[in-house]
């Protein structure tokens, strides 16, 4: 089958600039899964999360259809990545212990990726997916950051970006809800790396190639004045849904 693909054609940036997630996610996800068998980590793009699993999980299945984004993916001896789409997993039923989803649920055809969950977890397996919206760095640099995404690049978001600035509330997951704890990604970058981060959203790259415009054009020297000089501390809230077969 088909899948929506935003992000084949900046896999090497999205590697470099997109945040690493808390390793205190990763041990949450590990004292709720049953055992420490099998995670599968569905639409890993670069591996990102995959090898966030394997440091608790015996063997991680890290599953992605952009041929692109697993050539960026990270090694580890315990992560095996699969080239496949979220709703045709090759995965044996019943086999997963844990079953995770990191910004990429609102691309897939819900029903039948959860039907494809339902099918590899273990009985009391749990599926976890967690989204992220615009960072918070202080309220003049968030101001310039929300108002580029409505007012420059709003009309080339995908309409799948709503499902996350909603908080994935539309995502209603098939099983026994379990209660996640408040987390974040935290970062310290410079400007120019938050310039980076901002190229891999999908908008941006719609935006540039409908127009033959860079529109971070019209951002860079606000932003670098409201920046200043050196590091900032930046920090992207998770929302975190999960669920018990």
């Amino acid at each position: 089958m088909t899948f929506k693909d935003h992000f084949s054609g900046q896999s090497g940036e999205y590697r470099k600039y997109r945040p690493d997630y808390p390793p205190a996610l990763f041990d949450w996800l590990a004292s709720v899964a049953p055992g420490r068998g099998l995670a599968i980590d569905v639409a890993t793009g670069n591996g990102q999360a995959a090898v966030g699993l394997a440091r608790h999980f015996e063997r991680v299945i890290a599953t992605e259809p952009s041929a692109e984004q697993l050539r960026e993916a990270q090694s580890h001896a315990r992560v095996e990545y699969r080239r496949e789409p979220a709703e045709s997993m090759s995965a044996e039923s019943g086999s997963a212990d844990l079953v995770t989803v990191a910004q990429a649920a609102h691309w897939f055809d819900w029903p039948r990726f959860t039907a494809e969950a339902a099918r590899v977890l273990r009985k009391g397996g749990v599926l976890a997916i967690w989204s992220y919206n615009n960072c918070q760095v202080t309220p003049a640099i968030d101001r310039l950051v929300a108002d580029f995404s409505r007012d420059v690049v709003g009309p080339y978001w995908p309409r799948e970006r709503r499902i996350v600035e909603e908080g994935y509330r539309s995502l209603v997951l098939p099983f026994a809800p379990i209660t996640a704890p408040a987390l974040e990604m935290t970062t310290r970058w410079d400007g120019e790396a938050m310039l980076g981060y901002l190229d891999t959203w999908s908008a941006v790259r719609r935006c540039r190639a409908a127009t033959s415009r860079d529109p971070l054009a019209l951002l860079a020297q606000p932003l670098a004045e409201a920046w200043g000089a050196g590091p900032r501390d930046m920090r992207w809230p998770l929302t975190v849904l999960a669920g018990r077969a």
